[in-house]
């Protein structure tokens, strides 16, 4: 009788208390893994929306940690390359789900493509809202849906940024009045080919160098006809809203922040842009000359006095910094500090450089140096990355002339001038970015108490 007593009880099907309460444990354990996956997709797709637009990778990082550890997921689980976000994640604390952990994993790929600093700037400002309870979750998703999806400058303001950046860095380089009007019209004809042409069908290397042919060709034409004087003026303005800068700053920074792997990568993609720009300023020469019946003769880099001031060479950084944060897809709030940015390093340069008899390479390393903590200090009260102050305002101090008269030598085949304009262009590309590091080493605590808000 035992026997069967035991046996009932065994087979005794559970009471509806019972089945209850495990219905109640089986539901919080699905509700806390959606809870999970929730978050985890929504820091991932914070991530996206960064990488693809010009984050560096150390932000990528903390804002993805910052917004997993605000919703209970434990933080440092993010693996984040140039172009792709691999993410896990498990919870601090499991309430729920009867003490059982639960996990996340996904590996997603990011194509290295355009910029817009604006969603940078919108995603990270959003971070700080969630970590301050300012935000709740459902509410998170749907800004983090509609940044992404917002629409990029309008054509025409993008186009409008060329011509003006593609001016004001000819004044820059030394263009007097009408080499700055002839790198004005060319600017404004490459980007339209850039947005119409080169962006939609055709690949990134063949793009490049499309695009590096077509503007020094305009600048030839623009100079055979007589509008503009110096030639080498009018194409170094032309070239510099193709020069990479972001990849270039970005990779200085993620070595910086030892990401060794992004930091190269970002490099390679800033060479390789270097390189198509110029195998496209080479062959737009060679064409012209086969035409011509030879290269076209350059008699070295000439300064317009027109434009020589510091003055006037204050005004033309200023302008064309402001218009490459245009370009690139800034807030218009970010257009006035970053050309003051811009300007005020460009003047730096030229004080030390005219006037202090100090070298190029000397006056680029303390230039960049200020540049970049003019760009952390403008950060805070902008509430934004130094980043975007950062990629605008080292622009002037770019080495885009240098590149242009090493592709010049070499394509005319004067080797000792083109190694010496190639090795100038190398060492002040170095200063520019020991000038990065430097600045990027002083403790946060000198900008503001709040850490992480470069």
């Amino acid at each position: 009788m035992k026997i069967f007593v035991t046996l009932h009880k065994l087979i005794k099907p559970p009471s509806m208390s019972e089945q209850t309460t495990s219905g109640t444990i089986l539901s919080q354990e699905a509700e806390h893994q959606a809870d999970l996956a929730e978050v985890m997709e929504l820091a991932t797709e914070a991530g996206h929306i960064l990488l693809e637009n010009g984050a560096e990778i150390s932000r990528v990082e903390d804002i993805m940690s910052r917004i997993s550890s605000h919703y209970g997921i434990d933080s440092g689980n993010f693996f984040v390359l140039s172009n792709g976000i691999f993410t896990t994640g498990h919870t601090n604390k499991v309430s729920k789900a009867g003490g059982q952990a639960s996990t996340y994993a996904n590996v997603e790929f990011i194509p290295i493509r355009g910029i817009e600093l604006s969603k940078v700037v919108a995603v990270n400002r959003l971070s700080y809202e969630i970590a301050t309870d300012k935000t709740s979750l459902p509410e998170a998703r749907i800004r983090l849906r509609a940044i992404r999806h917002a629409a990029p400058k309008p054509a025409w303001e993008q186009i409008l940024g060329s011509g003006i950046g593609a001016a004001g860095f000819c004044a820059v380089f030394g263009g007097g009045w009408s080499e700055c009007a002839a790198a004005l019209v060319v600017g404004l004809l490459l980007y339209a080919f850039v947005i119409g042409i080169s962006g939609r069908y055709l690949s990134k290397i063949v793009g490049g160098i499309c695009n590096a042919l077509l503007a020094t060709l305009l600048c030839i034409i623009s100079w055979r006809i007589g509008f503009g004087a110096s030639l080498a003026n009018i194409i170094i303005g032309a070239i510099m809203p193709l020069i990479p800068g972001v990849p270039f700053v970005n990779g200085v920074r993620d070595l910086a922040n030892s990401d060794y792997l992004a930091g190269f990568t970002r490099l390679t993609d800033a060479m390789l842009g270097f390189f198509c720009i110029a195998v496209g300023v080479s062959l737009a020469f060679v064409f012209d000359g086969a035409i011509h019946g030879g290269m076209v003769t350059l008699s070295g880099m000439t300064v317009s006095g027109q434009t020589s001031s510091l003055l006037w060479q204050a005004l033309a950084a200023g302008i064309g910094t402001a218009a490459f944060a245009l370009l690139f897809g800034a807030d218009r709030e970010h257009y006035l500090p970053t050309g003051i940015i811009g300007a005020i390093g460009w003047v730096l340069y030229l004080i030390l450089v005219r006037n202090a008899g100090a070298t190029p390479v000397l006056a680029t390393l303390a230039a960049s140096t200020l540049v970049c903590i003019l760009s952390r200090m403008a950060a805070i009260p902008f509430c934004s990355p130094a980043q975007v102050f950062l990629l605008c305002g080292i622009f002037p101090l770019v080495p885009g002339a240098g590149i242009f008269w090493f592709t010049y030598y070499l394509t005319d085949a004067q080797f000792d001038l083109a190694s010496s304009s190639g090795w100038m262009a190398i060492k002040i590309a170095i200063a520019i970015v020991l000038g990065i590091i430097l600045a990027m080493e002083l403790p946060q605590k000198l900008f503001s108490h709040h850490s992480k808000t470069h």
